[in-house]
């Protein structure tokens, strides 16, 4: 915990520690590390597999491996056990979410949208930025008036509200630490104006998304709950902040945005990881390129007659 804590938020501090505690230690926290056997680790993983999650399982498993390889690194063991335990796969009464089925479609965020004239005017804004920018939920409760440029519509991200018990809210840069700007669109710049002249007759605060009655910042855990009320109001499965972030960067990509500009927006480190990630939106991307060169072809055949292509050396 030492060597990693300097990379660690408290959240994944307060969750390492939850995993060792609870589910790692209970089980071989009175062995020698060096008497630990891949049988017993593998032992830990199926046992815990019976009642968690898989994506649970996983964690557990990522812990693990990252002891043990540091216990190979600084010669406290001499091989990995971890190398010879295959990465656990799900149940097979657990069907893990399909990575298409973790976005909205563009109907279906119209729809969403179309919801908002019934909501109280600071969570129109809120729904709205995250659903036109893909910011994370804790970079909109960050947000800043100073963070608005309203003449050009540009928005700064630069703050990244989180909690945790032991810290309660506090701000850090968003993650990766990159700054990045992104830019409003016409509805929502009007709704921000009126988010900020009504702030300012009730309750001024630097912050564009507040707490009832506070200049404070609004707890990046209300996002979460207003949106789980907000999709059972609605009839929208499966509503949450992170999900309209999926959604901006499927819709964009199968839209025909390219992979580096949609990186940027969501503010991955690279474009493996957004890569990664949207897959299912990148295929689907590949096969509208496809269709778009055969209807191009197409459209030559039918407009003008077929001529060799002109020899480059002529």
């Amino acid at each position: 915990m030492a060597k990693k804590q300097p990379s660690l938020t408290p959240n994944g501090k307060a969750s390492y520690e939850n995993s060792l505690k609870n589910h790692i230690l209970p089980v071989i926290g009175d062995r020698l590390i060096a008497e630990i056997t891949p049988v017993m680790l593998e032992k830990l993983l199926f046992d815990y597999q019976k009642t968690h999650a898989h994506s649970s399982v996983i964690k557990v498993y990522n812990l693990l491996n990252g002891v043990f390889k540091m216990a190979e690194k600084d010669d406290s063991v001499a091989i990995n056990p971890m190398r010879k335990i295959d990465r656990p796969v799900p149940k097979s009464d657990e069907v893990p979410e399909e990575d298409a089925e973790k976005a909205y479609t563009a109907q279906e965020v119209a729809y969403i949208l179309s919801c908002l004239s019934k909501e109280p005017l600071k969570w129109r804004a809120y729904i709205r930025v995250v659903a036109v920018t893909g910011c994370r939920r804790g970079e909109a409760c960050g947000i800043h008036w100073a963070d608005i440029d309203f003449n050009t519509g540009e928005l700064t991200l630069r703050h990244n509200l989180q909690y945790s018990p032991e810290l309660g809210i506090y701000d850090k840069r968003p993650k990766n630490k990159k700054v990045r700007k992104t830019d409003l669109d016409a509805e929502c710049l009007v709704l921000l104006k009126a988010l900020k002249e009504e702030q300012d007759r009730e309750c001024p605060s630097e912050y564009v998304f507040t707490q009832q009655n506070s200049p404070l910042p609004m707890h990046p855990q209300s996002p979460t709950r207003r949106f789980k009320t907000y999709g059972e109001k609605y009839h929208i499965p499966d509503f949450h902040p992170h999900k309209l972030r999926h959604t901006f960067a499927s819709v964009a990509i199968t839209s025909g945005a390219d992979i580096a500009s949609v990186s940027g927006a969501l503010g991955h480190s690279d474009c493996a990881v957004t890569l990664r990630m949207y897959t299912h939106a990148n295929q689907e991307a590949i096969r509208r390129a496809g269709s778009i060169f055969r209807e191009a072809v197409a459209n030559a055949q039918n407009k003008e007659p077929s001529t060799p292509p002109e020899n480059e050396a002529s």
